[in-house]
């Protein structure tokens, strides 16, 4: 009985996903000790207020950056320019939409100075082009990732500060602030972008050979070459899509705050992401990637900063806890210290 329940254990244990769900657990129960109002959820207006949902509110942006960049890891690269793609989509669209104050039927309104969708489009187009110039450096010219989307890491926070002259561009046209505040049945509109990216993905890599396709080009890249695949086109539009989610991120980020900040905007956005698809179990040397792994990841890191806040730690130490717990969830990920957990010697057991 004793070996039956160790052994389930140990299958359990060496789940990918089973050390992201406990450390969520653990602080969400953290939250609730130090306040008891966490866990209460109430509708208000047709809509759903909690602490629950804020968090799940707050970390959209970070989830969607986190689901491409799960990708990108898995092809054996990494995307740090994420943070300022995300600049450069929220000043594209603030610059496009702004708002203007004109009379209409004798009443003040703001209206914005393109259509509001043509300015979205713009936003995400600026942030895939983002995207595929990294994915032109590590696939065409053979630049090392890290090394390429370093490029845009720099020159792209430049170029989010060229277009918003430097300054914080605020928005004033009402329909916009629906992407990144709106409600929709009860929920937040960011989840529902969310839970569309997601679907979309999960279906892709579990319904299709695109995932079979990934994990070949990051498990072995000249092997998968020799076997047909065309290694390059993935690696470009694996690219080409992780920018593209930071682009709708921006968005998210930009209707928040109804406003542009090309300093400021995304900033260490791309190290959360890396954190995250770490926590949730994607490998960085390549192949094995989890999804949903990823989402736990995000919510890891949003839990963690709730509770940071809410308990009166300083800020100051904020990054110091973050980095702490991330330490601690990747090392009992680790199979030496899973099998040395979860498989005990016991004395005399092979006598």
């Amino acid at each position: 009985m004793r070996h039956t329940l160790l052994d389930k254990l140990a299958q359990w244990g060496r789940h990918p996903l089973c050390w992201p769900v406990l450390t969520l657990v653990a602080l969400l129960l953290l939250n609730w000790a130090f306040n008891p109002q966490f866990l209460h959820l109430e509708i208000r207006n047709g809509r759903l207020y909690g602490s629950l949902v804020d968090i799940l509110n707050r970390a959209a942006p970070l989830m969607l950056v986190a689901l491409g960049m799960t990708l990108v890891i898995a092809t054996r690269g990494i995307d740090i320019s994420v943070g300022a793609t995300v600049a450069i989509s929220g000043a594209v669209a603030a610059m496009l939409i702004g708002g203007t104050l004109v009379i209409q039927d004798g009443q003040p309104v703001y209206v914005a100075k393109v259509p509001m969708l043509l300015a979205l489009l713009a936003a995400v187009g600026a942030a895939t082009l983002c995207g595929l110039w990294n994915g032109l450096l590590v696939a065409g010219v053979g630049m090392q990732p890290i090394i390429a989307t370093l490029i845009l890491m720099v020159a792209g926070r430049g170029i989010a500060q060229l277009l918003s002259n430097g300054q914080i561009i605020t928005i004033y046209y009402q329909p916009f602030f629906f992407v990144g505040n709106g409600y929709l049945l009860g929920l937040p509109f960011p989840l529902y972008i969310v839970a569309a990216v997601f679907g979309l993905l999960l279906w892709l890599t579990r319904r299709t050979a695109l995932g079979l396709f990934i994990q070949a080009v990051g498990l072995n890249p000249v092997a998968s070459r020799f076997a047909g695949l065309n290694a390059r086109a993935i690696l470009l539009c694996v690219y080409a899509f992780c920018g593209l989610l930071a682009g709708i991120a921006g968005l998210i980020v930009c209707s928040n705050v109804k406003s542009a900040d090309g300093n400021n905007a995304g900033l260490l956005l791309e190290l959360d992401a890396i954190l995250a698809v770490t926590l949730g179990g994607t490998s960085l040397a390549g192949g094995r990637f989890s999804l949903v792994g990823s989402l736990l990841g995000a919510l890891i890191i949003q839990s963690l900063t709730y509770a940071i806040y809410s308990t009166g730690v300083p800020p100051e130490v904020n990054l110091v806890i973050k980095a702490a717990v991330v330490f601690a969830v990747c090392l009992l990920q680790s199979e030496t210290l899973r099998r040395w957990v979860f498989q005990p010697r016991l004395k005399g057991e092979e006598a």
